[in-house]
């Protein structure tokens, strides 16, 4: 028999839970690191907030703003700030580029509610914001709930109003109806997908008429008044704007024990947040020159100039390697990066739709995802044997907790990441993330075991010297 157990334990895979692997000090720097990962979750809400704490930390941190024009030496500090949307830092290296870059790639867009360019209407004395869903949602999951209002709007005389309303207890918030249940027989028999259309997303936002007025539409008029008022927009300034609804849950410990942490868009916020710090945690000067990426639209395809199928990284790897006299495409060939986003976590309330054996797990570290899609891995970049050996033997070398997994069983559905854009530039690429529970929901549930294992292996990615 102890033969039997010192073979089991020699060959088979155990994913064991993190807090039996962790050492006490461990286990207080991973509490620790949630804590101020839940400060970053309750101010930079949105694309342009996260860019706007990246930019704030990073300077204090002495990153200066590239230029395409300035050679740099090894231990600058960088950052590429693309349209507020999407953002690189960077260190540069002791190796010339010839050696390729390191690279951790995370998207900062989350599932939400866009509003339509022309978004304001009254209905029976209710105002309403028509909206556009963005990225994969479960509609329903977004009626009865509050919601907060961002975003930017520029004005016709072109002057920029940033909006922020519903999240602290003093503002109001919004919120979408929904059919109670003793009229909702008809629509509680159709299957979930049509219960609520993306028609039926309608933001109420008021109820009072414009005080003295007897023509239609009253309640439309006391808003834009209110809102001119404030803002000093009129009603085609929504034309010019980005405004978006997301809920007002603010991240929070789950669990008696406190190990969990619920909020809105772990998918993909976790990951940037443990890419961000892992490459400002780097001290003096790497071995090779490392990059991490925040990039936008990922969960509507990745399109856009702001998106991982623009230009804008190519264009900064060129705008480097052409100070050096090396070619870009040689710089890319010799590249590897961490595509470093979420994946599914096995929930036991829904087993039939997972793979025990190849999913991941929370609290058992960071998950590698050789290759993603649906069907047939459809959509996906598939990473090599090779390159997924490097990343264990990092992860291994550097007490990182991790385990592997996909998304569901085949069939069951599927999903993608920006891995595939990075592999068409001809760099190495391993999709790395933390297991979520719920993702693509309103409340999104994670580990800190596993968020801190996210910045434990970008930081040893980053640094590795062994990945040529």
């Amino acid at each position: 028999m102890s033969k039997e157990k010192d073979l089991k334990k020699k060959l088979f895979i155990k994913k064991e839970h993190g807090a039996k692997i962790l050492d006490e000090k461990e286990f207080e720097n991973s509490s620790r690191f949630a804590e101020k990962y839940k400060k970053f979750m309750n101010t930079a809400r949105t694309e342009r907030g996260i860019i706007d704490y990246v930019l704030e930390n990073s300077k204090k941190l002495g990153f200066e703003e590239f230029d395409s024009d300035k050679k740099y030496k090894p231990g600058d500090r960088v950052y590429f700030n693309n349209r507020y949307k999407s953002l690189i830092v960077a260190i540069i290296g002791e190796k010339n580029l010839n050696q390729g870059v390191n690279m951790a790639i995370s998207h900062i867009d989350s599932p939400r509610l866009d509003l339509k360019p022309n978004p304001l209407y009254e209905s029976d004395d209710l105002a309403f914001f028509k909206t556009h869903y963005y990225g994969g949602i479960k509609k329903y999951q977004w009626t009865a709930i509050p919601l907060a209002l961002y975003g930017t709007i520029v004005k016709r005389d072109g002057s920029v109003v940033d909006v922020s309303v519903g999240e602290d207890s003093s503002e109001p918030c919004f919120y979408i109806s929904d059919l109670l249940p003793h009229l909702a027989r008809e629509q509680m028999s159709k299957p979930m997908k049509k219960a609520i259309s993306g028609e039926d997303l309608n933001i109420l936002v008021g109820s009072l008429p414009f005080k003295d007025s007897e023509k239609s539409e009253a309640v439309k008029l006391n808003i834009l008044n209110l809102l001119n008022k404030k803002y000093g927009i009129v009603e085609s300034d929504f034309i010019s704007a980005d405004l978006q609804l997301i809920p007002n849950f603010k991240a929070q410990d789950i669990g008696f024990d406190r190990s969990l942490i619920g909020g809105y868009g772990h998918d993909d916020r976790s990951c940037a947040y443990g890419s961000i710090e892992a490459i400002f945690s780097i001290k003096g000067v790497p071995n090779n020159t490392c990059l991490v990426v925040l990039t936008d639209k990922e969960e509507t395809g990745s399109n856009g100039n702001t998106g991982m199928k623009s230009k804008f990284l190519k264009n900064f790897i060129a705008d480097l390697a052409e100070k050096e006299k090396i070619k870009t495409r040689r710089v890319l060939s010799k590249s590897k990066c961490l595509s470093v986003d979420v994946d599914a976590a096995y929930d036991p309330n829904f087993p039939n739709e997972f793979d025990k054996n190849n999913t991941s797990y929370l609290n058992k570290g960071v998950v590698l995802t050789k290759y993603t899609g649906s069907g047939g891995k459809s959509g996906t970049s598939d990473a090599s044997a090779e390159f997924v050996g490097k990343v264990r033997q990092i992860m291994n070398n550097n007490d990182v907790i991790w385990q592997s997994g996909e998304l569901g069983k085949v069939d069951a559905g599927g999903g993608g990441t920006i891995s595939k854009y990075i592999a068409n530039l001809d760099v190495e690429v391993l999709d790395l993330g933390i297991p979520v529970l719920s993702m693509h929901s309103p409340y999104e549930v994670i580990s800190k075991i596993d968020l801190y294992m996210c910045y434990k292996s970008v930081k040893a990615f980053l640094e590795s010297e062994n990945l040529a």
